[in-house]
């Protein structure tokens, strides 16, 4: 195995799940492991999760439909799995048979479902579009068309949800209308006495700061992995990072003055200097742009990347230090009093952690503790 790899903290897992269900007691838990978990890897996450007993989650959530087939393929799996992009009906035959439920957004997929020779009822959610302008039921028709989806003796609705746009920010406004769009909805379908399914709304931002979008179900996803979705929230769920980034000093020479490193020469050395250089580069999800502008830990002590980050390495100034070859180099984790986030990498590109853990590439290997 490399000596670069991501450790991936289960126990770290579990008790931001657990944190996060603490705070939601009324309320199912849908976890969100789209995009290979967040980076973290799949179905080590829903296998870990699974094993919380009557706390595991009601639902797991995931973009496409090869996640649910991957996700229910691990057999252990056997809870709802919910698909959050649009219906496609040339799908269908995976979604009944890995028990995938598709997310109607458009009356014309009740169109196409209409004219299908099914064996048995196909469940289905609906989004319904509150204000995220991308997918889903406009708030408006939303009552109307999913009258008729409830209707529809080829279906089963399953379930009703929206998506806020600005939860995560301090200011709120936009995501209370959102919240108050969607509770008329609700509410008017429950006076017609249309079964909804499961009704959710909550998110990460949701969770930690809108007690009253909890409804049936909340959905944690950055959260989970230990991250707040943005630095506007509260910390009101005490979380932990999941991922650590780690390699090895594999090669340690020394520079003169007026030396340089790597391509560009965006790095003079301005004195006598020890440069260790680690095997991991922007292939694995250092973005180049972090060039002379990261720090990594060796021995609990912080040191800085110098020279442009390449494809497959990068080059440390370790001068005055007895650094050696092998030693352990942290860039995401802790080591020793320091430590080092997902959030330094995400301030210094003027990104959010979500890109930083899903840009982690799968040439590095995950190795699961806890």
């Amino acid at each position: 195995m490399r000596v670069t790899f991501a450790e991936i903290n289960l126990s770290s897992l579990k008790y931001n799940y657990l944190n996060i269900k603490g705070k939601n007691t009324d309320s199912k838990v849908m976890a969100v492991v789209k995009a290979d978990a967040y980076g973290h890897g799949m179905p080590e996450v829903a296998k870990a999760l699974n094993k919380l007993g009557k706390n595991r989650p009601a639902y797991y959530g995931v973009a496409l439909t090869e996640e649910g087939v991957k996700l229910r393929n691990a057999e252990f799996i056997k809870e709802p799995i919910l698909a959050f992009s649009p219906l496609n009906i040339n799908e269908v035959p995976e979604y009944l048979k890995y028990k995938i439920i598709p997310t109607i957004c458009m009356e014309n997929d009740l169109n196409k479902i209409s004219k299908l020779n099914l064996n048995e009822k196909l469940k289905v959610q609906i989004n319904v579009d509150t204000g995220m302008g991308r997918i889903g039921i406009n708030y408006l028709n939303a009552v109307k068309l999913i009258k008729k989806i409830a209707g529809n003796d080829k279906i089963v609705l399953d379930g009703i949800y929206t998506h806020f746009a600005t939860s995560d920010e301090k200011d709120k406004a936009f995501a209370d209308v959102q919240l108050e769009r969607f509770n008329k909805i609700i509410g008017e379908l429950r006076q017609l006495k249309i079964n909804t399914g499961i009704v959710h709304a909550a998110n990460s931002g949701a969770i930690i700061d809108m007690p009253n979008a909890k409804f049936d179900m909340v959905r944690p996803g950055i959260s989970l992995y230990g991250y707040y979705p943005s630095l506007e929230t509260t910390e009101s769920i005490k979380l932990e990072p999941v991922m650590s980034l780690i390699s090895k000093i594999s090669i340690i020479k020394i520079i003169e003055k007026g030396d340089s490193v790597s391509y560009g020469r965006r790095f003079i050395a301005k004195k006598r200097t020890k440069v260790a250089t680690l095997p991991i580069g922007y292939a694995d999800g250092i973005p180049r742009n972090l060039t002379n502008n990261l720090q990594v830990i060796i021995n609990g002590r912080l040191f800085k990347q110098i020279g442009t980050v390449t494809m497959d390495r990068i080059s440390i100034d370790v001068t005055g230090s007895g650094v050696r070859i092998g030693n352990r180099a942290v860039l995401i984790g802790k080591s020793g009093k320091n430590q080092i986030t997902a959030w330094d990498w995400s301030k210094k590109l003027n990104t959010i952690p979500y890109e930083i853990t899903c840009g982690i590439s799968k040439r590095v290997p995950r190795v699961y503790k806890g």
